[in-house]
């Protein structure tokens, strides 16, 4: 885990009414992400601590365990923000990103009314809460000749690291053949995590269904033109708890806007978040 710690004297008091703002990152994403040096950036500005807890195998050194991490990894998830809890004493604002914010929204879906005792907010940014809608999106198109082989090119060497750590956890033969997000994850990601294969994985890991039982103060940010997450797969109201706020501008990417780049205000994405965040204590 990375910390960007406050300027401001570590006194006491200001340790008890500090926020921490927890960062969970996307896919194969780590603190060096554009969007997580964004959101440093404003962390630091606002005076608030900074946390970035990396996914198994994405902190720069591939992890022991016959397991990887998962868009519905709300277990580790939970591990994460407890320990948190427990050194933290001042408001906790969970952030997650792409697969980040489709696994923090898992774990704020499990924990319901508990969630309200480990953080004080959560919010998702370009989440992929309909798996296999964005699976389909990936699997399609530019998306499918530029972004999955993106992808797959660190996905598939972590893969054959693992399989040395752990000889005869899955096909190296079936692996080679991976060409698509969703052959990758009926390869890997499904059987290594207790899922019999990727329709069971998407189905049980997307946050959509269960948007309804979340009890925690939540803001859900989506672009409709999001090349990964078709705006026909976004909740409508009616999708969520009376707990969950929803922001869905026109434009501005999958976490394109949260680097700085136009349109307009969408380059003040962590400004709008932290605004969001102290508005609940107002």
């Amino acid at each position: 885990m990375d910390w960007l710690k406050a300027t401001e004297p570590d006194t006491a008091s200001n340790a008890d009414k500090r926020p921490l703002m927890v960062l969970f990152h996307g896919l194969e994403g780590n603190s060096h992400s554009h969007y997580a040096l964004a959101f440093a950036n404003h962390a630091h500005r606002r005076g608030w601590d900074y946390a970035v807890p990396h996914f198994r195998g994405c902190s720069g050194e591939i992890n022991w365990a016959p397991r990887a991490y998962h868009s519905g990894d709300y277990h580790e998830v939970d591990w994460i923000l407890q320990n948190l809890r427990r050194v933290h004493a001042g408001p906790i604002h969970a952030v997650g990103v792409s697969l980040g914010g489709n696994a923090l929204l898992r774990w704020a879906e499990e924990a319901g009314e508990a969630a309200c005792r480990s953080v004080t907010s959560v919010s998702a940014i370009c989440a992929p809460i309909d798996l296999a809608a964005g699976g389909w999106a990936l699997g399609r198109g530019f998306n499918r000749l530029v972004y999955t082989p993106m992808f797959l090119n660190t996905m598939k060497p972590k893969a054959m690291q693992k399989l040395r750590q752990h000889p005869g956890l899955f096909s190296a033969d079936a692996l080679k053949k991976v060409r698509t997000i969703y052959e990758f994850d009926n390869v890997f990601t499904a059987p290594l995590h207790g899922f019999r294969n990727t329709d069971d994985y998407w189905a049980r890991a997307s946050a959509k269904p269960l948007l309804q039982s979340i009890r925690v103060p939540t803001l859900l940010i989506h672009a409709r033109n999001d090349p990964f997450v078709p705006a026909s797969s976004l909740p409508e109201q009616h999708d969520v708890s009376g707990h969950v706020t929803l922001w869905q501008p026109q434009e501005g990417g999958h976490v394109g806007f949260a680097s700085g780049l136009p349109p307009g205000h969408l380059r003040c994405l962590p400004d709008r978040v932290g605004q969001w965040m102290r508005e609940l204590n107002a």
